[in-house]
């Protein structure tokens, strides 16, 4: 197709874009709402935004604060008695993963960066057993109202994060960050504490 004819079929095209947008992107939305609260166990809040529709296993035990926004390609696990509890107003970005065998809680405010990985259990190890059917041991995760958990972070069982801390993206979180620090690397550490805390010496 030579570059004009691919011009003019664009510019014939481009209406038929806009309209498509205008008229689907609505009902998309609400689909994925309601698929959305079909499948966990808690009530949706009409303010949420669901961008696309997240992939839920285990038992659904998720409960979820107004005014959020998710984006796609969420990935949403609860196992056992295991739940997953989040915040008004908080941005989980596309291909997060929160898997839950015991708690993980997000508090309101916080933004969570694209393919961030935040899991409260690992596999058992060291059993005479296949590692597949070892079982889990987990520790809850806290998570506090407006932290920036930064892209492809990840945050491992047992860590709690405070109030207002910010994690650079691909950091490693093993243990625990204060609230308002700035935590960095592979495993985090503090690089910037928050007002007024002592350096680390």
């Amino acid at each position: 197709m030579s570059k004009g004819i691919k011009g003019l079929a664009v510019a014939a095209l481009t209406p038929l874009a806009r309209l498509r947008r205008r008229l689907l992107e609505p009902l998309k939305r609400l689909w994925s709402h309601a698929r959305l609260r079909e499948r966990i166990t808690c009530p949706l809040d009409p303010s949420v935004v669901v961008l696309g529709v997240p992939e839920i296993h285990g038992t659904g035990n998720i409960r979820l604060g107004r005014e959020l926004y998710l984006y796609p390609g969420l990935y949403l696990e609860t196992q056992s008695t295991g739940e997953i509890r989040i915040g008004d107003e908080v941005v989980i970005s596309r291909g997060v993963h929160l898997v839950a065998f015991e708690r993980i809680h997000i508090g309101e405010g916080s933004m969570i960066g694209e393919y961030s990985s935040i899991r409260d259990a690992n596999h058992r190890t060291g059993t005479d057993g296949a590692l597949r059917w070892s079982g889990h041991e987990s520790r809850p995760i806290e998570i506090g109202r407006q932290v920036w958990i930064g892209r492809g972070v990840t945050v491992l069982p047992g860590v709690s994060i405070g109030d207002g801390a910010v994690i650079g993206a691909n950091a490693v979180v093993t243990r625990d960050i204060p609230a308002g620090a700035v935590a960095v690397g592979v495993p985090a550490r503090v690089v910037r504490p928050a007002p007024g805390a002592p350096a680390a010496a």
